[in-house]
């Protein structure tokens, strides 16, 4: 059993690291929810196109993780992460320069690519580094990552008003090869990662996962999480921007700043956990967002404020208990585990994104709701029906 002398608490610039990969990772994944109203505008795109365009950045992540977890184990993490970090910022420059939305459609795709090796990796790296702090820095990270999602929508809103949506795409390709550079700089090497050559083996373990019942109820779970977060803060953009509401980019950005309540609620869930398990701790989760979700079909804007804030705060804690219950329950192919967890996490996203679209094109924002409702109440029977406490 390893001790805190072995295993020292990560330090203040170990920390810092961390954080700034987790929110360079999501400042654009989900960006373009803010502006989509103004994209469904500027380059002539549907309901459907506009929830394409966020989903095929996940699309992209549900595909890459499982190989990037391989690709991990075989040539290691830190390298992996910067690498990943500097070809994000390629598509995101490109998204700038986008004159239709199918190429906006593609450069978010190859976003997309690039992100598995952002996160995927650095799940495995977290694990392995940090193994006595697990649950505190795994809700580090799921905060910064919590701040970079917000960071992405509030600043393409606002930039949209101030330089064009455009322009502010470039600035925040340029931001992310800074944040490159600096996790080069300070992110520690790997001290206790054990490279992996035989590809063979990485597939054995790869199908082992795909069979393990907590890697599957995990996926399960996240698989709905995503879909609820992706359908809601899309879709909830359309309905504000319409009647009675009118709300411009720079209100819909500023909406966003709910997602700053998560990330205060998300590191103090890592206690929430420690005193009432993990799987009682998702279950409170997700009702909290179901009522929250509830909240935002009454007419009041500060009350769908309130509703978002609740919806939002219960994905943010069933997320970092989600990740955290996965990790505690996989002692080998840690990035290979998480790859699978994020292949059916953003597929969920992919597919919420898709689904919610025709249903807001049907019947609006209800019919929104209604249907994470349901993907909601999936993720509440997964947890009671096949999720575990780990036996110590």
């Amino acid at each position: 059993m390893t001790t805190d002398t072995a295993n020292p608490p990560p330090t203040i610039s170990e920390k810092l690291a961390i954080a700034i990969i987790g929110f360079f990772a999501f400042l654009q994944v989900y960006s373009v929810q803010a502006i989509l109203p103004v994209l469904m505008s500027d380059l002539s795109a549907s309901e459907v196109q506009a929830g394409m365009a966020v989903g095929a950045t996940v699309l992209a992540i549900a595909i890459i993780s499982p190989f990037m977890g391989m690709i991990s184990d075989a040539y290691g993490r830190k390298s992996l992460i910067v690498a990943s970090l500097l070809a994000l910022a390629l598509p995101t420059a490109l998204i700038g320069m986008a004159d239709s939305i199918n190429q906006l459609i593609l450069w978010r795709f190859l976003q997309g690519i690039s992100i598995p090796g952002i996160t995927v990796v650095l799940i495995a790296y977290i694990s392995e580094e940090y193994q006595d702090h697990l649950p505190a820095m795994m809700s580090l990270y799921v905060a910064a990552t919590v701040l970079g999602g917000f960071a992405g929508r509030f600043f393409a809103g606002h930039f949209d008003n101030l330089i064009g949506w455009q322009s502010g795409y470039l600035l925040m390709a340029t931001a992310t090869v800074l944040g490159a550079i600096w996790v080069h700089k300070t992110l520690p090497a790997s001290k206790k990662f054990v490279i992996s050559e035989n590809f063979q083996a990485a597939f054995a373990t790869l199908f082992a996962h795909a069979k393990n019942p907590h890697v599957i109820s995990s996926g399960l779970l996240g698989a709905c999480v995503l879909f609820s977060l992706v359908g809601c803060f899309s879709f909830v953009n359309l309905y504000l921007a319409d009647a009675p509401y009118y709300l411009g980019t720079s209100s819909l950005a500023n909406i966003f700043a709910i997602y700053l309540i998560g990330m205060i609620i998300t590191p103090l869930s890592a206690r929430v956990v420690v005193y009432f398990g993990m799987i009682t701790t998702i279950c409170l989760a997700v009702v909290v967002s179901m009522i929250g979700l509830l909240l935002t079909l009454l007419e009041p804007l500060y009350v769908i404020i309130i509703g978002l804030t609740l919806m939002s705060s219960g994905v943010f804690i069933t997320q970092s208990a989600t990740i955290s219950y996965l990790t505690s329950h996989v002692s080998h192919g840690r990035s290979l585990a998480s790859g699978l967890y994020y292949m059916s996490y953003y597929g969920g996203g992919f597919f919420g994104a898709w689904a919610c679209a025709i249903a807001y094109a049907q019947g609006q924002w209800p019919a929104v709701v209604g249907l994470i409702i349901v993907v909601q109440l999936v993720a509440l029977t997964v947890v009671l029906g096949f999720m575990k406490a780990k036996r110590c």
